[in-house]
């Protein structure tokens, strides 16, 4: 079956047969407070090996939420207790250049908690998410509850996705880009909606 999935699948399938849960789990935690690795197709991938019976799908799920869960913990921690200044310093490492932060925490501090709800459907903000609530002094009761909406919303999706179309994962993952940017038009639309109605309510 491996040689029939798309490269990238393919060089993930040998970690997963190996490690399993435990790469469901490490490559979602690390992704979410900042290393790019592939999250989307870390799930799509396990989502395949489920309908082949290599792993089962509710903990594929479980497992991942809870990656992510920390995963954004250790992020706001990180902002939280280094802030921008630790930020600046190291950020570029992930990409997270300041140029990117400033306006990343422009977005951040207008739309707090559907950033960070919906954050994980946009590649970049996912990994930056819960290091911008830190820095931005965001409540950690707060961030913890939208985040774990946002962390099953995310894994679900695209648990889902993978495990009811494995049979076509070429076509999937075709249009795997196009559905991130469906999704981040509607974020960004619904954001200015939202904007929009606060302006009109004050004039």
């Amino acid at each position: 079956m491996h040689q029939h999935l798309p490269a990238f699948i393919q060089t993930l399938a040998p970690i997963l047969d190996k490690y399993g849960y435990w790469a469901v789990g490490g490559f979602i935690l690390l992704e979410d407070f900042g290393i790019p690795l592939p999250g989307e197709t870390t799930l799509i991938t396990a989502s395949v090996f489920s309908v082949l019976g290599h792993l089962n799908i509710f903990l594929v799920i479980l497992i991942a939420i809870i990656g992510a869960v920390i995963g954004d913990n250790i992020g706001f921690a990180i902002g939280d207790f280094g802030g921008r200044k630790l930020v600046e310093k190291y950020g570029r490492y992930i990409f997270l250049t300041a140029k990117r932060l400033d306006k990343l925490e422009d977005f951040f501090n207008k739309k707090g908690n559907w950033v960070v709800m919906f954050a994980r459907f946009i590649e970049g903000l996912r990994q930056a998410n819960g290091i911008i609530a830190g820095i931005s002094e965001m409540s950690w009761h707060r961030f913890t509850l939208f985040n774990a909406i946002g962390a099953t919303l995310w894994v679900t999706t695209w648990a889902s996705i993978g495990y009811f179309a494995a049979n076509n994962i070429n076509t999937l993952l075709k249009y795997q880009t196009y559905f991130t940017i469906a999704v981040f038009s509607v974020v960004i639309f619904f954001a200015v909606y939202k904007f929009i109605q606060a302006k009109n309510r004050k004039a």
